[in-house]
């Protein structure tokens, strides 16, 4: 199936040269290392660049979606039909004399890295961002956290385009925050992060370089290595979908290629020969085998692109989505 009508190619790929691919894997481009290709994928390198190539997308009615690192994404063997927007841009600039200091990065920009330059300037409250992977526009999109942080607790403002309103700044109180969730999440597809400015407090660097470090050791401890998308699920309120998992007795439990980790059993972890549909049973297993035993229903963290309720169905219904 193809989405994108051959002028539309035609003209994408006279403004992006070599940036402009069809069919590329995407197992090559998310954490999972798992799912098809995308019909069209274009590598975005300026905030103007991504403005101007989702009203053009938008305007002429062709399914796209905004990508950064990948890390919170499952694909399905089908891919994805439509155009991936790679989004590269990375700028991250100190705002100067600013009170309480602040800190302004574009969407495609990594979270590590973000968080690394903050503690340079002596900006505190950014450390736990240092053991997420992702860029910012996904933290901010999806509320990204951990080590009792989150981008609630950071966020000023974002650049947002929307498909109808144009270009909007967003407030931390407009994005109407939740655990995990934003206004944006909860409308998908019809706005893209351009940029945001963060805030914290002012702190010495290297005070706030040993938290950091801190953290990072604890996330190697307790978290698997290998090819995954990081917390499957969301955590229940109260409880922990990791320890619910293990409860149900499926620590350990393998599809094809694809694991939940022993040593955390809210990680799926992939083998080279793992295929986005082992993950998607294995999701429906623990899904299924949770609320069977506890009456509680798992809501996934991740995003999961191009799969029906049937994971042997193979049926990709993100065709209609922009």
């Amino acid at each position: 199936m193809k989405l994108v009508p051959e002028p539309i190619k035609a003209a994408l790929k006279n403004r992006f040269g070599r940036r402009f691919q069809e069919q590329t894997p995407l197992s090559g481009l998310t954490t999972a290392h798992v799912g098809g290709p995308a019909e069209v994928l274009i590598s975005i390198e300026t905030g103007t660049e991504l403005s101007e190539t989702c009203q053009y997308l938008w305007e002429n009615d062709i399914p796209m979606l905004v990508m950064g690192a990948g890390s919170n994404l499952l694909f399905s063997e089908d891919g994805f039909f439509g155009v991936i927007l790679l989004n590269r841009t990375k700028r991250i600039e100190v705002i100067p004399t600013s009170t309480p200091p602040q800190i302004f990065a574009e969407s495609g920009a990594n979270l590590g890295m973000l968080a690394r330059k903050a503690a340079l300037a002596g900006i505190a409250g950014l450390e736990w961002a240092s053991t997420v992977p992702g860029t910012v526009g996904g933290a901010v999109y999806g509320n990204a956290g951990a080590f009792g942080g989150d981008i609630h607790g950071n966020l000023l403002l974002a650049e947002i385009l929307q498909r109808n309103e144009g270009r909007q700044t967003f407030t931390n109180e407009t994005m109407e925050y939740a655990y995990r969730s934003s206004i944006l999440k909860r409308q998908p597809r019809k706005s893209v992060i351009i940029s945001a400015v963060f805030t914290g407090t002012q702190d010495d660097p290297i005070a706030i370089q040993e938290r950091m470090r801190v953290y990072s050791e604890r996330r190697r401890s307790t978290q698997p290595p290998g090819a995954s998308m990081g917390s499957m699920f969301k955590n229940p309120q109260g409880d922990y979908a990791g320890r619910l998992i293990e409860a149900a007795g499926l620590k350990g439990t393998q599809i094809g290629g694809a694991r939940i980790s022993e040593i955390h059993a809210n990680f799926f972890v992939n083998s080279p020969e793992s295929k986005s549909n082992d993950i998607w049973q294995l999701v429906q297993l623990a899904q299924a085998a949770v609320f069977d035993k506890f009456q509680v229903k798992l809501e996934l963290e991740v995003e999961a692109i191009g799969f029906s309720s049937q994971p042997n169905n193979g049926t990709s219904s993100i065709g209609k989505a922009v």
